[in-house]
Formats: structure tokens, sequence, C-alpha cells
């Protein structure tokens, strides 16, 4: 996402409201790793730019005229995915050079070996029945380390470490203690049930990327090519913008609405907190306070419907559900959590006596509504057709044949040959750190299966924790937390799911509840100090302190910590045997327990909030949230009582203060009548 949007989009009847610039590149390179990239030039930019539109386009005609078999869709994708990370992110990051080094030109030829390898012989390689020849086991040895390589250069050293450590388990089974222990195997089966089977590098994970992410990251580029950006944020300064706390208030719908596009909580979190950072900043918010609100609402950007984030689309492969039933799963708890941050951030503004921006300073809402309001219409699409029952592929497909659509209609967004080719390449270079991701999560799943550690991390979670539910779930939150910390929401997704998971399924846990779980608390993790890089990042451009803005970013989030307990209790809550009022009844008790928790974390409602009145309004709040006629009695009723306390304290120290400006005022005026 640029930091220089389109003028175009904006109401020619407001004033300007942009700040000064934020160096969003800068911040993006410091955070991001992907976007520590080789600025390559010359003949070597041309080389990526014709290797990144060739690999969109093998993914558009795959998806076109047929996903070819498994053991060459997927090692392409990779084959496609390791060369373009050797070429643009060098072994040193700190080199400064706009020339391939020698060194990483020769690991990229060798992806080709390896995937070409892989694609040339798969029938043979299928009907060789494991015995696999010294020429076959280096290649599959050479692929691994190249996975792990590329992985590291690109996502970090946390996941290319835990995959390492599960490689040496499958190696080392029978020295480890307890239930751990298993057989052993030795590098011949490991190495080629890693690269040849589909199983391990070339599983799940890969084909997912290889399929339906890539096309949503590239739907996603062309998408911002219409300047829907722009729209967004000019649609949320118009609905918010004049209300309390406006600015911050807009970062809460802005980042929501960016969050259907961008699957990055960093990216999210730099890209529309470049605007609405230093905005909040300058209406009176702390400087911490405005960075985790950007944080926190695009962190929520990967769980809110339609187009969540890479995890959800893996998320349905694994449960062999539609994806839509796993964005209409995600429905509720994502209005909560944005609900509650909304909360927070109106009761912040409350009880410092901020205001919005003045309306004339603002676009008006029924000019931004008549002129940029067919900017949506991809993502409607793709609504639509997810809905009628297409496949993801065949949906991400007609919204890229909108987004081409719709940038036609104006000038300034009408894609030629060259611009197509730009977005081409973006879309390829933007889904790299995916597949390395998912190819080194498939060597986590791949020791899972080959050593059954899922069953045997399951049964060890249930049994240190009991048999009873509630402290595995604390343990399973707990985990999926630390690996979010090292490992990206794809694949920490993918290591909870495939270790984490099996502990809840074994307690009779429903498969969505439990996947939806660690889905939530593996993306988490980017604003859960720590290690929370959309936290800091949102620190970086509000110029605050890392960890309190981290801090900061987790007050808001609480919605998030606290209804995956309530879906694994309640499965209602996403969407599993209900009825059309209870539903209905559900989204009502549950939204105004946000108010309760709200209330708590911010310590204030009508006015300041005692310790107990706290804690009476959390308890309301959680009682309101966990579906049920007895809970959602007891704690309305709760949380009457604590508002009609509030309003009565709230009155009385408003009539204590009229009372002594009253007495102040009264000498004066007596002097000025003598």
């Amino acid at each position: 996402m640029s930091d220089k949007p389109d003028e175009t989009s904006h109401d020619a009847g407001a004033a300007d409201i942009r700040p000064e610039t934020v160096d969003v590149d800068g911040l993006m390179e410091k955070f991001d790793r992907e976007s520590r990239f080789l600025k390559v030039s010359g003949a070597w930019a041309m080389v990526v730019k014709i290797i990144a539109i060739a690999f969109s386009v093998f993914q558009l005609y795959t998806a076109l005229f047929g996903i070819m078999e498994a053991q060459i869709q997927r090692p392409t994708h990779l084959m496609f995915a390791l060369t373009l990370i050797y070429l643009l992110y060098p072994f040193r990051r700190n080199r400064s050079s706009a020339v391939v080094h020698p060194l990483d030109l020769g690991l990229a030829i060798l992806s080709v070996a390896a995937g070409a390898y892989s694609i040339l012989n798969y029938e043979s390689l299928m009907e060789s029945s494991g015995l696999y020849s010294n020429l076959d086991l280096a290649m599959a040895a050479l692929g691994i380390l190249l996975t792990l390589e590329a992985t590291r250069r690109i996502v970090g050293l946390p996941i290319t470490i835990i995959a390492s450590v599960f490689l040496l388990y499958a190696f080392l089974g029978p020295y480890f203690p307890g239930f751990f222990s298993h057989r052993g195997f030795d590098i011949k089966r490991i190495t080629t049930h890693m690269w040849f089977t589909t199983e391990g590098i070339m599983g799940i994970p890969l084909g997912v990327s290889s399929t339906f992410i890539f096309l949503f990251i590239l739907f996603g580029a062309f998408l911002i090519k219409t300047g829907i950006m722009d729209f967004f944020m000019d649609l949320s300064n118009a609905v918010a913008g004049w209300a309390s706390g406006g600015p911050a208030k807009v970062a809460v719908i802005a980042s929501a609405l960016e969050g259907t596009v961008s699957g990055s909580s960093v990216a999210n979190t730099v890209g529309s907190g470049s605007f609405t950072i230093p905005m909040t900043k300058g209406l009176g918010y702390r400087p911490e306070f405005a960075g985790a609100v950007e944080a926190a609402a695009s962190t929520g950007g990967q769980i809110m419907p339609p187009v969540m984030g890479a995890a959800a689309f893996l998320m349905a492969e694994f449960l062999g559900l539609p994806y839509v039933e796993i964005a209409k799963a995600a429905a509720i708890p994502a209005l909560l959590y944005f609900t509650g941050i909304w909360l927070v951030v109106h009761l912040e503004a409350k009880k410092t006596g901020l205001k919005g921006i003045p309306m004339e300073r603002l676009p008006k809402l029924w000019n931004v509504i008549k002129k940029d309001s067919y900017l949506i219409l991809p993502l409607v699409g793709i609504i639509y057709f997810l809905c009628e029952g297409s496949t993801p592929m065949r949906a991400a497909l007609a919204g890229l044949a909108l987004c081409v659509a719709v940038g036609m209609i104006r000038k300034a967004t009408r894609m030629n040959i060259k611009s197509l080719l730009e977005t081409l390449e973006t879309g390829a270079r933007s889904a790299l750190g995916v597949a390395a991701a998912c190819a080194t999560a498939g060597i986590i799943v791949g020791v899972v299966t080959l050593t059954g550690l899922g069953l045997k991390m399951g049964e060890g979670l249930v049994s240190l924790a009991g048999g009873m539910l509630f402290p595995t779930l604390m343990l399973t939150m707990i985990s999926s937390l630390i690996l979010g910390m090292g490992a990206p929401t794809t694949a920490n997704y993918v290591i909870t799911s495939s270790v984490a998971a099996p502990a809840l399924l074994k307690l009779g846990v429903a498969p969505i509840c439990a996947h939806m779980f660690v889905f939530y608390f593996g993306i988490l993790a980017d604003i859960t100090p720590p290690v929370a890089l959309a936290a800091f990042a949102g620190a970086a451009v509000a110029r605050a302190n890392p960890m309190q803005t981290g801090i900061n970013a987790t007050k808001l989030g609480i919605a998030a910590f606290v209804v995956p307990y309530i879906f694994v209790y309640s499965p209602s809550l996403l969407l599993i045997d209900y009825t059309l009022g209870g539903l209905l009844c559900m989204v009502i008790t549950a939204t105004i327990g946000m108010i309760g928790l709200a209330t708590a974390v911010e310590g204030w409602y009508f006015t300041a909030m005692s310790w107990w009145e706290r804690i009476m309004s959390a308890l309301a709040g959680l009682l309101l949230i966990d579906p049920g006629l007895t809970t959602d009695m007891v704690g309305f009723s709760v949380l009457a009582l604590i508002s009609l306390y509030q309003y009565k304290k709230y009155r009385t120290n408003k009539d204590s203060a009229v009372s002594a400006v009253a007495e102040l005022a009264l000498p004066a005026q007596e002097e000025a009548e003598l």
C-alpha cells in the first residue's frame, strides 16, 4: 500500500485532512522481513520482473484451465517462490548492492534444479515404492535445505529453528523421554518423505498456497490498484471522523475494511497507520494509545470476513469445509472484536475530553458514496460467488475480473499493459513469504504425521491439564501465543492445529471451534508483548514506547482473548446449531456484554469507576457474551445496576461541579454590583 493515496478519490469539497508524510517504506523494512528485499536494477530488475510475472501467469493459467497434479502444481509453485526469494533476499540483510550476489544466483539455479527434478520425474518417483536412488536422496536433501534457508531469509530464524528441531526429533526419536519417544527414522526416509510425498513440504499448506492463497493475494494487489484503500479511508472519515475521538474511530473502521484486502497485520498497521496515527495523536490521544489502536484494529483484519488471513484458507482445507463456512463462523467473533476496540476508544475519548474533527474538514458521506462506492464491487462479487457455492479459486478469479473492470471506470486507475504487468509482479512478490512459510510448515506437519506426535501431544496436554477442558485451553492459548512470536500466522496455525488442537478434539471440542481457537491466539501474538510486531510498528509510527503500546493494544483486543473461550463452550457463537431468533438475541446480548468489558478495561463509564465497579462490569460483560438465558439475565441485571450507579455518580459529580463554579462566581458578581 502506498503512502501517497490517489487524490482523485477525495471529496473535492472537503479540506485536506491528511497529516505529514510518514516513511512507510522505512518502517516496513524495520518491522516486516518481507519488505527487506534487494533493490535490484538494470538487467537484474528485468530478470526478477519476468520470473514474477511468469509466476502469476502460471497461477492464473492453472486456475482457469484446471489445477495440475499435486506433484507438479506444488513443486512448480515452490520453485518460482524459492528462485525469487534467493534473487531478492540476500544472505546478509545489510548488503546495499543492487546486483544479485553470485552465491544467491547459484542458490536460485539450484532451486530450479530441485523443483524441475521433482516435476520431470514425478511418475517414476511415485512408482518407486520407497526405493529411492542416491540421486533422489541428494535432490530431496537439497530441496529441504533450500526451503529452510529461503524461509530464514524472508520469514525469520524462529520458524526455521522450529522446523529444524522437528526434523531432529524425527531422527532422534528413541532418545526423547516419556510420551515423546518413538522408534526414529533414518535420513533417507525423512528426506524423501519431506520432499517427494504430499505429506511434507509438498503437503496441504503448500497446496493451499499454490491455489487459493496466491489468487487472493493477487486479488488484493489488483484491488489496491483500483484505489479502494483511499475510498475506505474517506468513508471512515465521513462516518466517524466527527465523533468523540474521531481519528481513532476512523482507524478502527479503516483497518477493519482494509483487513479484507491486506492479510498482514504489520502492513495494515503501517499503511493506514501512517495516516490515522498522526491524526489521532494530534487530537490529543497518548502516542502509546494511538499506536495501539491502529495495531489492534489492523491485527483484527485477519479475522474479518469475507476475505480473512491466509490461515483461514488452510483451516477450510484441514477441516474439509467450504471457505464460506469458515468466514460465516468468524463473523460474530470479528464483530465483537471490533466492537470492543471501538468502545474502548470511545471511553478513552470521553475520559480525556477529546473531540472529533470539524465537519467542514471532512469529506461528505454522500459525496464519497456517490463518487467511489463502485470500488467495492469486486468485494461484493467475491462474497456473492462464495455464497453461491463457487470455489475460492473461482470467486477470486471473478474478483480479479471485476477489479480490472472497476479500474477502467476512472482514468487514474485504468490499467494498461504496463500497469497490468506491474500488478502481476506485485502479486507474485507479495506471495513469497506465505509460500515459504507454508513449505516450512509442511515439514512440521510431515514430522507430526510420520511420528504420530499430534496424538501424543494431545494426550500429553490433556494429561498435564488433569483431563479438564479449561486448563487445556489455557495451555493451548499459551503455546499459540509463544509460537506466534516467532512464526507468521500461517505457519503458527499449521503448527498449533497439528500439535495443540488434537488435545481439544480429544476432550470433545467441535473441530471448527478447536481450530478457530488456535487460529485466534496465533493472530493475537502480533499485539501481545514481549514480541508484538504490529504493536511495535504502530509505536514506531507514533514515536511511542513499544512495550507500552503493546500493553495498550492487548487491552484494546481484550475481546479476542475472551471470545475464543466462549465459543468453545458455546459453539452457537460460531453459528453451529443455532436458530435465527437465538442468533439475533445472541448478537445483541454479546454486543451489550462488550460494553461491560470495555468499561472494565478503561475504568470509565459515565465517570471514573472504582475497582469493585470494574470487576462487576467485567463479570457482567462475560456473562452476556456467553450465550444462554440464565447468563444473559444475570449479566444484564448486573450491568444495569452498574449503569444506574454510574449515572447517579455522574450526576452528583456534575451538580457538585456546577455548585462549585457558582460559588466561585458569586464574589465576583457581588463585587461587580458594588
